[in-house]
């Protein structure tokens, strides 16, 4: 396969970063964006430094112009490969829960993905090969309480990304969502703390009879399950692998 441009939103960190490291090792320039630009230049020069080719944009996901200006901000570069993994979370009773709040959630987790694919989708349509890959979780298919507009928002990814599958049968695009149980990053580390103080028990507590009781693996799922999982989606073999939910969840769904 030849090496591909990949644009990751939220890039600078966690799962993006992650998924950037391997993309990158296997040869694709990638594209680190972030609304931090510093952060996303840090995370441009660590991959640099283990000599891959990559470079840092700043952008602000929620910001229509930021989101329109994009194809014309890369130029000449096309975008072969948008991963949609920009991400928030806030834990809370509904009837607690800050709307505003509320919906900065649904804006950088639903309807930002549909607007970054809205500006990128013609090129891949117009050099016949494109990937569009969000970042979903396993809430893409299940629900925990507290988490109402994460749960929506990632349950939205899924309806979303079948829609546009059959909007692009005609091309080489494909539209997945990646639904992993939880991935122990600088997110999920804030969930535990903020899942201890509304149900009332420790932390570990959290980790042991919330995050990973659910599960047969009783593990976190490593970064590296999803980055590989994402390089194999930008393969050929992978060009009729369209509108699914890829669950890595260690059995959780299927009680």
């Amino acid at each position: 396969m030849s090496n591909k441009n990949v644009l990751i939103t939220g890039g600078a960190s966690g799962i993006g970063l992650g998924i950037a490291e391997h993309l990158g090792a296997l040869g694709h320039h990638i594209i680190i964006a972030d609304i931090n630009l510093d952060a996303a230049t840090s995370a441009m020069e660590q991959l640099r430094q283990q000599d891959m080719s990559a470079a840092a944009i700043k952008l602000d996901v929620t910001n229509l112009q930021d989101v329109s200006d994009l194809p014309n901000k890369l130029q000449p570069l096309t975008v072969d490969v948008l991963i949609n993994n920009a991400g928030v979370q806030h834990v809370s009773k509904l009837e607690d829960f800050p709307p505003e709040k509320w919906q900065l959630l649904i804006n950088i987790m639903l309807v930002a993905p549909a607007l970054l694919s809205q500006a990128l989708l013609p090129k891949m349509r117009q050099q016949n090969y494109g990937r569009i890959i969000n970042i979903g979780s396993v809430h893409s298919v299940v629900a925990s309480p507290f988490k109402s507009a994460y749960v929506a928002a990632k349950h939205g990814l899924l309806g979303f990304a079948k829609t546009l599958a059959l909007e692009t049968g005609d091309c080489d695009v494909t539209v997945n969502t990646l639904c992993p149980a939880y991935v122990k990053t600088p997110l999920v580390e804030n969930q535990i703390a903020a899942q201890a103080i509304e149900n009332g028990i420790s932390e570990q507590q959290v980790v042991d009879t919330i995050m990973l009781a659910p599960m047969p693996k009783k593990s976190f799922i490593g970064i590296d399950e999803l980055a590989a999982t994402a390089a194999f989606l930008l393969s050929n073999e992978a060009r009729n692998i369209t509108a699914q939910a890829l669950v890595i969840d260690g059995g959780w769904t299927a009680r």
